[in-house]
């Protein structure tokens, strides 16, 4: 049964996909997300599977249609598979994103748990550049998680690819090609200017989704679709394929007058844009009121309220210093 959609904002917008961090910890280090060392969240400040699943269900009966499940990594928080096997049976598109770690092991429990759509990163083909990238010698796992979940039974596996200008633009191609060869999408992602680090300079490294799409335009003659998920990438086809390539472009192509997401960070603050800190403090609420049905209501209204608080667009600056200091990792991927 469709449940009639209730979270729209000030600016006409149908917010109807939430994307729901389970932990801000990884198994990896990669170089845009997180500092080489980092601290955690103390465990009294991360909302419990329970309480990440009252946020869910309460998104679910506002009509929101899919919920992500994101990090830090997802898979590594333990009991997980409890939250997703109750969050599989709302009335919602359940998907993650991860780093295929956890994927040989887990991608048939997370078929079978309702999970219908999962995205996998992969930045290099390359097992020195990716223990450079990630600062973790996993390649190989990585790689036999990918083709775990594809012979798990997905109803589609996409590639997600972050383009770093003099680190691993020159394998563009070769990711396409990787695609290609087992029948996924891939989307390339212009880098997000979320907390200080000290890998790379920015803007230096920025590579643009322009330059990207010429790149596998050159090999691939690529075909602009009007095709699209709930994510914000913009899809291309290949006359010869299958597999799309999408391209997220937070930079160069700002798509935040189509914005139908929020998130929800592992500490219970409701983000309302990526890029700003406009937020409500979940957390709070749903340790204050005892009673479950009335905890369920007041959670239902300040999901509403909130819609308040959403900007109408955010304002990267690669030339300066970032404005938004919480990590990708905490901020849910």
């Amino acid at each position: 049964m469709t449940v009639p959609l209730k979270l729209i904002d000030k600016f006409g917008r149908h917010i109807d996909y939430v994307r729901l961090s389970v932990t801000d910890r990884c198994d990896f280090r990669c170089v845009y997300c997180m500092a080489e060392e980092m601290t955690f969240l103390p465990r009294d400040q991360v909302l419990s599977l329970e309480e990440i699943y009252e946020v869910g269900a309460a998104f679910a009966r506002l009509g929101v249609n899919k919920l992500r499940l994101t990090g830090g990594e997802p898979l590594v928080r333990k009991g997980i598979l409890s939250l997703i096997q109750r969050l599989g049976k709302l009335d919602v598109e359940l998907v993650i994103t991860t780093n295929g770690s956890q994927l040989p092991t887990m991608a048939d429990d997370l078929v079978a748990a309702g999970v219908k759509r999962i995205n996998i990163s992969l930045d290099t083909l390359n097992p020195e550049r990716f223990k450079e990238l990630t600062r973790k010698d996993k390649f190989d796992q990585v790689i036999a998680g990918i083709d775990a979940a594809c012979k798990a039974g997905f109803k589609r596996i996409k590639l997600n690819a972050v383009i770093l200008k003099g680190r691993n633009d020159d394998e563009v191609v070769a990711l396409v090609d990787f695609a290609r060869d087992r029948g996924l999408d891939i989307s390339f992602i212009e880098e997000m200017p979320l907390g200080v680090i000290s890998e790379h300079d920015r803007e230096e490294a920025y590579c643009s989704s322009d330059e990207v799409r010429a790149m596998v335009h050159a090999r691939y003659p690529l075909t602009k679709t009007e095709e699209q998920t709930a994510g914000p990438s913009t899809y291309y086809r290949m006359a010869d394929s299958e597999s799309r390539i999408g391209f997220i472009s937070p930079h160069s192509h700002n798509f935040c007058s189509e914005c139908n997401r929020v998130r929800v960070t592992v500490e219970g603050r409701l983000l309302l844009c990526l890029g700003n800190e406009h937020s409500m403090d979940l957390r709070e609420l749903l340790r204050s009121e005892p009673d479950e049905e009335k905890r369920a209501a007041m959670l239902e209204k300040a999901l509403i309220d909130s819609m308040d608080l959403k900007p109408e667009k955010h304002h990267f600056d690669l030339a300066n210093e970032p404005q938004i200091l919480r990590f990708m990792n905490a901020t849910g991927g």
